[in-house]
């Protein structure tokens, strides 16, 4: 089965630039970040509620806790968030209607009804080839976050636990080599 593609910087840049020319800039551009900054799975990322981001004084979290229920393999985890990523929720809950409701869906159609998983997939999808980019889906982001970590030096047990995975051999392929990588890695000897 052909894997999602993992997009270069470039790439990546250019599907951001593509998501501020778009209705809706501000969600998709949110969802990208869930995405690849948080490593976060598509129908996580469209069950995420506002307690779930936000504390009880409207701070975003450092933390996300993904309730067990709304994980691939039903097992509950902690998802750190970087500074870029909560500034990236912070941007956005600017520009979101503030409504009270802490159980409230994060991101929201342009119906104002929650994403299905499904429909969020589409929309990835969408982006992606809005921005030229054949091969890439709703998993690239996925896959983009797993090898950044792979390739800086971070232990592959502390990926295997932020991705959420069970197995090691599960989390290993989700990582991209190419040859560029490949010559960096040599030129260090």
């Amino acid at each position: 089965m052909k894997q999602a593609r993992v997009l270069t910087e470039p790439e990546f840049k250019r599907v951001l630039a593509v998501v501020a020319q778009m209705k809706h800039a501000g969600r998709n551009r949110l969802t990208l970040m869930l995405s690849h900054l948080a490593g976060l799975r598509v129908g996580e990322i469209a069950a995420l509620t506002t307690r779930d981001v936000f504390d009880g004084e409207s701070k975003v979290r450092e933390q996300l806790r993904l309730r067990a229920e709304i994980t691939k393999g039903g097992h509950a985890r902690t998802v750190f968030l970087n500074e870029r990523l909560r500034h990236e929720i912070e941007r956005f809950s600017m520009d979101r209607p503030e409504n009270g409701d802490a159980d409230a869906p994060l991101l929201l159609t342009q119906k104002r009804t929650p994403f299905s998983a499904n429909t969020l997939c589409q929309l990835m999808g969408q982006i992606y080839k809005l921005a030229g980019l054949e091969g890439a889906t709703s998993h690239s982001g996925r896959r983009w976050f797993i090898t950044r970590l792979a390739h800086s030096g971070v232990s592959p047990k502390v990926i295997m636990t932020l991705a959420g995975h069970r197995n090691l051999t599960t989390t290993q392929r989700y990582i991209d080599v190419r040859d560029d990588m490949m010559k960096a890695a040599v030129d260090l000897l």
